[in-house]
């Protein structure tokens, strides 16, 4: 059974795993402690980039001659396998550890076997310690992992009768000044931003995180069907982070090839449900291939619809702020929803008071069978 210190030290592993968010893709976030016997902490890491050394590593380092006889606290199973990094079981061995606490268990077929590996050295293994909590924090990655594909934030900004601007189109801005600067840490910790064609239009959104220094910038994607949303000159053809641009397989892209800073065009097939547009699926599996294992989904309220109609949504953050408007656009429309039976119900996990805003963030509650 986990000791106190060990609770602790799990504690401060998921806070330090959280630090890799935005910069560790296709890979998961991990955080590691090392505790010695005393229950103090001699060495911590975490997982700082794809291909980079794993948090284990950077504890072990951290510790030097006092990792042996340590307890090790992860919030992922040690890895077994050897791809850009060597295994992080077997570097626990060789440094002399001789328990590992760890949460969750890594449901990737090829790293996963490192409590196994661990056990046949004679170290002492627990699993599960404060699994809720690292799987929270690792959600985007165990949601790829287990769905094949990438796991999707919607994150909308709304007034409190539900309008995302007034009947003149105008909108700007709905939402304070703390609930946008907000927005670009959830942009730093995704790995693409998707919007619509129409906010494409009405917006000319830039899409890359401002505010936070060393980020690795989100892959910025549109949505753009009849590729005629975006056209040059447009601010997400600059240079401040990759472009890709979704479009219909019949598509006329030739303006998209002569802007100075050029952006992979991905063509995919329509919809085959009623709202139109491009296969939610299809484009979440091109993202896949490319890295891609957490979506911030900014779109309006068509693309939001899409993606709900696809089942694609795995949370939801909504900023709502002290505003009537009494009319203008929903915030989400088309969902295929027809009746209340349908309705998409929602476990409401956080509210927190963003300046005057109320942030909202809730999950998708299981359909019962």
């Amino acid at each position: 059974m986990a000791t106190a210190a060990e609770v602790n030290a799990m504690r401060r592993a998921v806070a330090l795993a959280a630090r890799g968010l935005g910069s560790t893709s296709p890979n998961p976030v991990v955080g590691c402690v090392l505790v010695d016997a005393h229950g103090e902490t001699v060495g911590e890491g975490h997982h700082q980039r794809a291909g980079g050394p794993h948090a284990e590593i950077h504890a072990l380092r951290a510790a030097g001659d006092r990792a042996r006889g340590a307890t090790a606290v992860v919030t992922l199973e040690p890895c077994a396998h050897t791809g850009r990094t060597g295994p992080c079981a077997q570097a626990l061995i060789d440094a002399g550890v001789t328990r590992v606490v760890y949460a969750v268990g890594d449901p990737n077929p090829t790293a996963t076997g490192g409590a196994t590996v661990l056990r046949a050295a004679g170290i002492d293994v627990e699993a599960g310690l404060l699994a809720a909590e690292a799987e929270t924090g690792n959600t985007a990655w165990l949601t790829a992992v287990r769905l094949g594909r990438p796991h999707v934030t919607w994150k909308y900004a709304a007034t409190l009768d539900g309008r995302t601007a007034a009947a003149d189109g105008t909108s700007r801005w709905i939402s304070s000044a703390a609930s946008r600067a907000d927005v670009h840490r959830l942009r730093a910790e995704s790995d693409a931003v998707v919007v619509g064609s129409g906010t494409a239009r009405a917006d000319d959104p830039h899409l890359a995180v401002r505010g936070h220094d060393g980020v690795t910038q989100p892959l910025r994607v549109v949505v753009d069907t009849t590729a005629t949303a975006v056209k040059p000159g447009a601010r997400v053809l600059d240079d401040a982070a990759p472009t890709l641009i979704a479009v219909a397989q019949d598509a006329d892209t030739r303006h998209l090839t002569t802007t100075g800073h050029r952006p992979e065009v991905v063509r995919l097939p329509h919809a085959t449900t009623g709202h139109g547009g491009l296969d939610v699926h299809a484009l979440l599996d091109a993202l896949y291939t490319r890295g891609v294992r957490s979506v911030l989904l900014e779109g309006g309220a068509t693309l939001a619809g899409a993606f709900v109609t696809a089942g694609a949504v795995d949370r939801v953050i909504g900023y709502l702020a002290p505003v009537l408007l009494g009319a203008g656009p929903a915030v989400l429309t088309d969902a295929g929803i027809s009746t209340l039976t349908e309705a998409l119900r929602l476990d409401v996990t956080e509210t927190l008071r963003i300046g005057s805003d109320l942030r909202i963030t809730a999950v998708p509650v299981p359909k019962e069978h």
